[in-house]
């Protein structure tokens, strides 16, 4: 196995990840919701294999939010999979650091995502029940 991590590129938004959420049956958030207009964050290679992708959101305090990750479905090896997403939130969390950040936030409902975060130092706080958003 040879992961490896790349910084996402221009075109990665509309050329991959786009694909992988309506694969995993999301509607893809807007380019311009993602940081740096979708190339705010890190992607996992096996080889010439894309593996997973996620963001880093910067704040003007001491948190970063560390989301929105996404895999390409048809990439079953395992336990690379597994590997290959906590070597990609590990990455971004320590930019989030690397940054000066003193906490890294996320929001999200996937299980097994969620232990990999917790296996990673992640602490569960409460429970939200509701995401909202409003257009300006």
């Amino acid at each position: 196995m040879a992961l490896d991590v790349r910084i996402l590129n221009s075109s990665d938004y509309d050329e991959i990840l786009v694909g992988w959420w309506k694969d995993w049956g999301f509607t893809p958030p807007s380019k311009d919701f993602l940081p740096d207009n979708g190339s705010g964050g890190c992607m996992i290679t096996d080889g010439d294999e894309f593996v997973c992708a996620g963001f880093l959101y910067s704040t003007n305090s001491k948190i970063a939010w560390v989301d929105w990750i996404i895999s390409n479905k048809n990439y079953r090896k395992k336990p690379e999979r597994s590997e290959a997403i906590s070597l990609l939130v590990l990455t971004l969390t320590n930019i989030a650091k690397s940054l000066g950040k003193k906490y890294a936030y996320s929001l999200m409902d996937n299980k097994r995502l969620v232990e990999i975060y917790e296996k990673l130092g992640y602490v569960k706080s409460a429970s939200y029940t509701e995401e909202l958003i409003k257009y300006l």
